[in-house]
């Protein structure tokens, strides 16, 4: 080729002209388009993507739920299916469930915590969202974070063994265990239910002795999941919580209940929305 370099032929399409490449950029009108049509079909999954992430949520408390039904059935068994005798005083909370099932579980940071509800409360009435903290002598402030537990499930007082007419005290003799709760959701670690007591005004208000803002919540979706005596378990209403048999005195055809005549007018305008039972 004597030193020359070849020359590059030419290519033409049929038509003889030669085709050339232009780039093409986006008008910005173009980009506004774009965007918009990114935000509305995020606007229109994104309800759907929440919704499935509560649910997710709830089943994985379930699960939760269900390890905990093996926890109280070795414990009942190791003592003759007598259930902890409960409510700390004097600052002493030895016969809590927090310690007295502790040989029977280990992982703490998880198995304690609805996944819905992880980080401690910070402000007073985030029951649904927030986990409570204790020292195992009353609320914690987190400082010793070492020596205090944290959690968002909580017992029935009233299943506790004491020498009392309105506890059941042995998981063996309760006549109808499917209608007792036993562990659940909670903002605390245990409650005392009343059945002449009604729901609270607003989520998260507590008033005096009743308690029932402690487990009448809305942490998913107006349902919170329970355990019951004959381990069982399954999601419970809001407005179901007072026909169950929390105490051996507990008066299940009660004001709030439908067969004692409530309406759904009855109930907060916060829990109006939610299935009736």
């Amino acid at each position: 080729m004597s030193g020359r370099l070849a020359e590059v032929p030419r290519i033409e399409p049929f038509g003889g002209e030669i085709m050339t490449m232009k780039r093409h950029a986006f008008t910005l009108i173009e980009l506004l388009v774009v965007i918009a049509i990114i935000a509305l079909l995020m606007s229109i999954l994104m309800p759907s993507l929440q919704r499935v992430r509560k649910q997710a949520r709830s089943v994985a408390c379930l699960s939760n739920l269900k390890q905990w039904s093996l926890i109280w059935h070795m414990y009942t068994e190791d003592h003759n299916g007598k259930f902890n005798t409960g409510g700390s005083t004097g600052g002493d909370a030895a016969n809590d469930w927090l310690v007295l099932l502790m040989p029977y579980y280990q992982d703490r940071g998880a198995l304690t915590l609805c996944p819905s509800a992880v980080r401690p409360m910070v402000v007073a009435g985030e029951f649904a969202t927030r986990a409570w903290s204790w020292d195992r002598a009353g609320w914690s402030n987190l400082k010793q974070k070492e020596t205090i537990d944290i959690g968002s499930y909580g017992q029935n007082e009233w299943i506790c063994d004491r020498k009392t007419e309105h506890a059941w005290r042995n998981r063996n003799t309760i006549k109808y265990p499917a209608t007792v709760p036993l562990f659940f959701d909670c903002a605390y670690v245990d409650v005392y239910s009343n059945a002449t007591a009604g729901p609270p005004l607003f989520e998260g208000d507590v008033v005096g002795l009743n308690e029932w803002a402690l487990v009448c919540m809305d942490r998913h979706s107006g349902y919170v999941n329970y355990l019951f005596a004959d381990l069982s378990l399954r999601k419970v209403g809001l407005k179901e919580l007072w026909g169950f048999r929390w105490s051996r005195t507990f008066n299940i055809y009660n004001a709030w209940t439908q067969a004692g005549g409530v309406k759904p007018g009855d109930w907060p305008a916060w829990m109006r929305g939610f299935k009736d039972f």
